[in-house]
C-alpha cells in the first residue's frame, strides 16, 4: 500500500510538470502578451486596414519588432491600429507605416519604413504617414471595368 502511494505521487508530479511545460511552450509559441513583455505602444490611422488582425506582426527591415495590439474603427471611419513595439527598437518620427501582405495571399502585417529624422517616437505617439492596404479585388475590377479595355 505504501509503495502504491509513492507511485501515485510521482505520477502526479510528473503530470503537473508536463502541464506547466506545455503551457509555457504554448505561451512562447503563441507569443501571448502580458507576461514579462516590455516596450512601448504607438498608434496609426489608416483609411483601410485591409483585414489586419490583432496579434499580427509589425516588421522593420524584414524583422519582427512587435505586434498589433488593437484594431478598431475611429469616429471619422478610419482604421485605428495600436502597435506594441519591442524595447530597444527606435522608430523615427517621420517613419511610414504601411499594411502589407506576406506572399501573394498571405497574412497581413504592418511594415515600418524608417525616415531620416533622428528623433524617435515615444510611448503613445502616432505615426503620421501611413499607407493603407492594397486591395487586389479593387485593382482587378478597375482593370476589367475601365473604358480603355472595351473591345
Amino acid at each position: 500500500m505504501q509503495q502504491y502511494r509513492k507511485v501515485e505521487i510521482i505520477v502526479g508530479l510528473f503530470v503537473c510538470v508536463g502541464i506547466v511545460a506545455i503551457a509555457g511552450l504554448a505561451i512562447k509559441l503563441g507569443q501571448i502578451g502580458g507576461l514579462s513583455t516590455s516596450g512601448y505602444t504607438i498608434d496609426a490611422l489608416f483609411s483601410d486596414a485591409g483585414g489586419i488582425r490583432t496579434g499580427g506582426d509589425v516588421m522593420l527591415a524584414g524583422v519582427s519588432i512587435g505586434r498589433v495590439a488593437a484594431v478598431s474603427l475611429k469616429d471619422n471611419n478610419d482604421a485605428y491600429i495600436q502597435m506594441e513595439i519591442d524595447e530597444g527598437v527606435g522608430i523615427s518620427t517621420d517613419a511610414i507605416a504601411s499594411i502589407r501582405t506576406k506572399g501573394i495571399i498571405g497574412e497581413r502585417y504592418v511594415r515600418i519604413t524608417q525616415g531620416a529624422d533622428e528623433s524617435t517616437l515615444a510611448d503613445g505617439d502616432e505615426v503620421e504617414d501611413t499607407e493603407s492596404a492594397i486591395n487586389i479585388e479593387d485593382l482587378v475590377s478597375k482593370y476589367i471595368f475601365s473604358p480603355d479595355n472595351k473591345d
